[in-house]
């Protein structure tokens, strides 16, 4: 395919992708194939000879849509958003024209200091403390991850080598491996899967604590926690809060959370995954109060910030620490600029190499402004709590925690069995997609608004479907 060609064929797939997202309400929003679909639809081997575009272009629609979840459809409720609009996905098309992979400054400056700057104005929108940017001339800053997983990675490896450093001093003939027995880490046990298996990663114990009836991670539940573990000789050095956990979109104590790690002088990360593109907006700020007690925060701008995957936004009050814990510097990656004002970001997280990320999020902020997005977050939290007044009109049904953000956690008034089978007939019935989740020993279902075109005629109509498949899964129980 040569240039021209690329434009002709280009034009053909914008179009494409413009008619799909407009048109995207009309696909059902969860597909019907069985494992395996795919491979009885093309062949057992690539092509010796080139395919002709059109027969490819064909096979969009034949191969790949019969087997796609619509995550962008406004009859999807599943899981959280996943963020997209249309300047990201043309960001993320000049990035991957420039092909540059930016591991250091010298690889491609505009791919760094893009990336510091856009990292500085976001965390500005957010209000995180000054330490947290590289415009305030100290030794914090952002850093796009790929993840919110890589970043509790990133920031635990971090800990883990800032208090090997520390226990190395007062023990220098300790065998670090002894050292790394005596460490202990905590969460929540609402926390995200990706928490514990850091743990697991970094070869640390992660301990769940307990949360609270509204499934909050507290102060004195931490505080107990840490006394128990030091008396047996252990080191706590890492503790990740979350606000806005996946089963519930819970909200831990930071403001109780925070003193005690700071006075512990343990490593205290935050995890906001989700509802961190909310704390944008005015009204959610205070939902992240307590975040000056941190070493680390991260959000994803892929969930909620029409950014779409991947992007997730990190910033560290000392980046010295995390460069010492991930830095090896081979001759072939020195540059003459190495260690002046802007970083080399490989040393920054897991990977070696980085897409030029930061056009996307430099694209997004620019054509919409703050406003819109606070707009937009606004507009789907409204949703919810429509759909919340659905929820409590019918006597049938009960909530289960608070309605803070675009999630609604509900169920019917039965046991789980019945909330089993009514989550599955739903799903069965195809009109709309949603998940379930467990909490405080209830099984529930959730409700999240995740389509920028979700509207209230959606909400409305997702109640109707559920409560449509109440009736006969109701009426068949009073059958047998």
């Amino acid at each position: 395919m040569d240039a021209e060609q690329f434009r002709q064929r280009g034009r053909e797939m914008i179009d494409y992708v413009a008619n799909y997202l407009e048109n995207i309400r009309t696909r059902q929003p969860y597909p019907d194939v069985q494992p395996g679909y795919l491979r009885q639809l093309i062949p057992d081997y690539a092509p010796e000879s080139p395919d002709a575009w059109d027969d490819l272009f064909k096979d969009i629609e034949r191969v790949i849509m019969p087997g796609v979840t619509h995550w962008h459809s406004p009859h999807f409720h599943a899981y959280y958003p996943t963020a997209n609009s249309f300047p990201a996905i043309l960001a993320d098309i000049l990035s991957a024209a420039i092909g540059c992979i930016g591991f250091t400054w010298a690889s491609s400056p505009a791919c760094t200091e893009l990336e510091v700057i856009t990292l500085d104005w976001l965390g500005k929108m957010l209000e995180l403390p000054p330490d947290f940017l590289s415009c305030s001339g100290g030794k914090g800053g952002g850093v796009i991850q790929g993840t919110a997983s890589e970043a509790t990675l990133v920031a635990l490896l971090s800990a883990r080598t800032m208090f090997l450093h520390k226990a190395k001093k007062d023990n220098t003939d300790m065998e670090d491996g002894v050292v790394m027995s005596k460490f202990v880490a905590y969460m929540s046990d609402q926390a995200h899967s990706s928490v514990e298996r850091s743990g697991l990663i970094a070869a640390i114990k992660m301990r769940k604590l307990e949360t609270d009836d509204q499934c909050a991670l507290r102060g004195h539940t931490l505080q107990e926690a840490i006394d128990s573990d030091k008396a047996k000789g252990l080191i706590p050095i890492f503790v990740c809060a979350t606000l806005g956990t996946t089963p519930s979109c819970a909200f831990d104590s930071l403001p109780e959370i925070g003193p005690i790690c700071e006075k512990e002088g343990i490593w205290l990360h935050v995890d906001a995954a989700y509802a961190g593109s909310a704390f944008i907006c005015p009204e959610f700020r205070p939902l992240l109060n307590g975040v000056e007690y941190s070493m680390s925060f991260n959000f994803n701008p892929h969930k909620w910030l029409r950014v779409n995957f991947d992007c997730s936004t990190m910033w560290v009050k000392d980046s010295t620490l995390i460069s010492d814990a991930f830095n090896v510097d081979p001759l072939y990656l020195k540059h003459e600029n190495q260690g002046q004002v802007m970083p080399d970001y490989r040393h920054w997280h897991i990977p070696l190499g980085r897409r030029f990320r930061s056009l996307k999020l430099w694209f997004v902020l620019r054509l919409y402004g703050q406003k819109n997005l606070q707009e937009y977050i606004r507009k789907d939290v409204r949703l919810a709590h429509e759909f919340k007044i659905l929820v409590l009109a019918d006597e049938r049904f009960e909530l289960f925690g608070e309605v803070t953000l675009g999630l609604v956690c509900f169920r019917l008034k039965r046991c789980d069995e019945v909330n089993e089978r009514l989550l599955k007939a739903i799903n069965d019935d195809r009109r709309i997609h949603i998940v379930p989740s467990h909490a405080k020993g209830k099984y529930f279902l959730r409700f999240a608004v995740c389509s920028a075109q979700t509207s209230s005629d959606d909400a409305k109509f997702a109640w109707k479907v559920i409560s449509e498949i109440t009736d006969s899964l109701l009426q068949e129980e009073q059958c047998y």
